[in-house]
């Protein structure tokens, strides 16, 4: 009885400190059962300690990149379970613009067939989206979610446009997560990175050696090229144009993204930064801010002003 009474005691004190709590309605707490009580506790305390450090893995993802990575794993388990059909998942343009099924384009960007041919290569693009949207999330984006979601829109949407035009292309999963690698790759171009066999190379080069890749194990080159040249498309209207060549800004981030999605300040930056702006021709020959003659084309000094009414 007394053995009894302290494995009951122990119990409870266990179970306060937060450790888990074992079934009692399975346990005769007599001597005899004390090696299958103490099993049961230490199988517990080892498993709530791995979905602990899985728990804190996952909270650590960027908010965005979490949501994406969540639903490019649920979608595709829910097709290969086959609670839903595949062919509800992917992009048809005849249901979508005839029946009106208006989830296909958003389905098709999160669903992958996973099947003995395809699982490996789908492991290597998540682990690609996981890498490189955390690194560009929290590195040039850092603070700015309005601005990433809205870089994931306009690679989305032309990815979507592009389908329609290449008819042969009904997955975006692949083209999405690779359009946001170029992107990175870009940003960080002088980076070395290393790839497999212990190959290290410049940043810049990683996408295509990455379609090489994906073209081997038996992937679509038509999808990673497409993927690249939507990042590529992004980043020369929103960096290399208007900030290497003097031009004009097409793309601004809308307001509404700036309210649902306020920025924020602090975090951790790293793994690139967006490149400094070039100082325009007329900007340069204005002396940079005060003045210039008027032969020089900078504007006017007007010399120093005095309020109305002071002597």
């Amino acid at each position: 009885r007394r053995k009894s009474a302290s494995l009951r005691l122990t119990k409870i004190e266990a179970t306060e400190t937060g450790f888990p709590r074992c079934d009692r309605s399975h346990i005769n707490f007599y001597p005899t059962h004390t090696g299958k009580y103490w099993t049961r506790c230490l199988r517990g305390f080892v498993s709530y300690g791995k979905m602990s450090d899985i728990g804190d893995w996952f909270k650590s993802i960027p908010f965005i990149t979490r949501y994406w990575f969540t639903g490019s794993i649920v979608v595709p388990l829910i097709g290969k379970l086959g609670l839903i059909s595949p062919v509800y998942l992917v992009l048809w343009p005849e249901a979508f613009f005839h029946k009106f099924q208006i989830w296909r384009p958003i389905s098709s960007t999160l669903y992958f067939p996973v099947g003995p041919g395809t699982g490996f290569l789908y492991l290597v693009n998540l682990y690609f989206l996981y890498q490189y949207s955390t690194r560009l999330e929290t590195g040039a984006f850092d603070g700015r979610p309005a601005d990433y979601i809205f870089m994931l829109l306009f690679n989305w949407i032309c990815v979507v446009v592009s389908f329609k035009t290449e008819g042969i292309m009904m997955l975006l999963m692949i083209p999405l997560i690779m359009s946001v690698l170029y992107v990175w790759a870009q940003l960080n171009r002088e980076m070395i990175v290393s790839f497999w066999f212990g190959t290290r190379f410049k940043a810049c080069y990683l996408p295509w050696v990455i379609l090489g890749f994906n073209y081997i194990i038996g992937g679509s080159i038509v999808n990673d090229l497409i993927g690249n040249l939507v990042g590529h498309l992004y980043f020369f209207l929103m960096f290399k144009y208007p900030m290497d060549l003097g031009g004009r800004c097409f793309l601004s981030t809308p307001q509404f993204l700036y309210r649902w999605f306020p920025s924020r300040r602090g975090g951790v930056s790293g793994f690139g930064v967006p490149p400094s702006r070039r100082p325009m021709p007329q900007e340069q020959a204005g002396g940079g801010g005060g003045g210039g003659g008027g032969a020089g084309g900078g504007r006017h000094n007007w010399g120093q002003g005095f309020r109305l009414g002071d002597d």
